[in-house]
């Protein structure tokens, strides 16, 4: 008959109550958890079936603060960017095959980039990766003289000494949208800006290099945007409301093109077949079938192998140099793009 478990339900079983149910000292409970000597096969087993019993969990990051090191790698994050929380599932994955463990810290609108990353020292990470960080270069400088940092889909100009970068190459992959767009025969293609989030500037650079090269200068459009579903809501009724309308439009990320599509729908806008719509990160909003979005791929598998590769070459071999990888995207053709109409 299976023993009666000893901890009341809701709170946490320790080491003590272990103990407790084995009917051992506390000392022996930890020998048999640490995997050290001085435990015999059958009280090792008791201690274990003890442990199962009371549904005993031992406490990774308490045993790590009490080692020199803690193995923990600092992840900021923003809260509401898709692409953020696909990249994080790809960090766990990374980390873990390397014998790191991960410690999330949210960038929200009740909480700054300054307050995520103190948690983080606070949680003695050893060292930073630093999702689409929007800190002064001076702020990354003054972290990155504490601990390794990285940063992940920013260009940095000059690059910040001791921060290593791991992002997508923006300006291609908007000149590959403008592509796909002008190859099934748009010409009035626009753009919604993403403002100064981090890889708009190559994004907006891309578009605009791609259309001079179609010979569509006169066609460029770049209307204000951002990070968000509402600022492409935003965007699209401001594009609408000028009248004349372009055949596609490429968004800054798949968060900014939903929130185009949302527009168009209500409006009654046919999409593709009055507008296409290319977005950018193929994070899993884009993959949803109500949604079913062209855009741009980021490798965020690569990208997160990358990042956790850069900063525990830099924990084990301190002289290792920073500098950048930049990661290809490619084209993901779903249903919000077509053929151009004549006219």
């Amino acid at each position: 008959m299976p023993p009666t478990p000893a901890v009341p339900d809701g709170r946490r079983a320790t080491l003590a109550d272990v103990a407790a149910q084995a009917g051992v000292s506390v000392a022996l409970v930890s020998i048999v958890m640490r995997g050290a000597k001085g435990a015999s096969p059958a009280t090792r087993e008791r201690v274990l079936e003890a442990a199962r019993a009371i549904g005993y969990r031992p406490d990774s990051r308490a045993r790590m603060l009490r080692s020199n090191r803690t193995h923990l790698l600092g992840v900021q994050f923003e809260i509401q960017e898709p692409f953020h929380t696909d990249l994080v599932e790809h960090l766990y994955a990374a980390a873990e095959s390397v014998g790191y463990q991960i410690a999330l810290s949210a960038v929200a609108a009740s909480r700054s980039e300054r307050q995520a990353v103190e948690s983080l020292l606070g949680d003695r990470c050893e060292a930073l990766i630093l999702l689409g960080p929007q800190a002064p270069a001076a702020r990354l400088a003054e972290l990155a003289a504490l601990l390794p940092v990285v940063s992940v889909a920013r260009r940095l100009r000059p690059p910040v000494p001791g921060v290593h970068v791991i992002r997508t190459a923006d300006d291609e992959g908007a000149r590959q949208a403008v592509d796909h767009l002008v190859s099934l025969g748009h010409r009035d293609i626009a753009h919604i800006d993403g403002g100064k989030a981090p890889g708009a500037a190559d994004r907006r650079r891309g578009y605009r290099t791609a259309m001079n090269r179609h010979g569509l200068a006169d066609r460029i459009r770049v209307l204000p945007g951002g990070l968000t579903a509402q600022d492409g809501a935003t965007a699209a009724d401001a594009l609408l409301a000028a009248g004349a309308r372009p055949s596609a439009v490429l968004a800054f990320n798949d968060a900014c093109a939903t929130g185009a599509l949302s527009t168009l729908f209500r409006s009654r806008v046919s999409v593709p077949e009055e507008i296409s719509v290319v977005g950018f990160d193929d994070s899993r909003l884009a993959r949803l079938p109500h949604v079913d979005l062209t855009t741009m791929a980021q490798d965020i598998a690569r990208m997160a192998e990358l990042a956790v590769t850069r900063v525990t070459e830099r924990l084990e071999a301190s002289d290792t140099p920073t500098g950048q990888d930049i990661v290809a995207p490619h084209l993901v053709i779903r249903g919000t793009t077509t053929a151009a109409t004549a006219g």
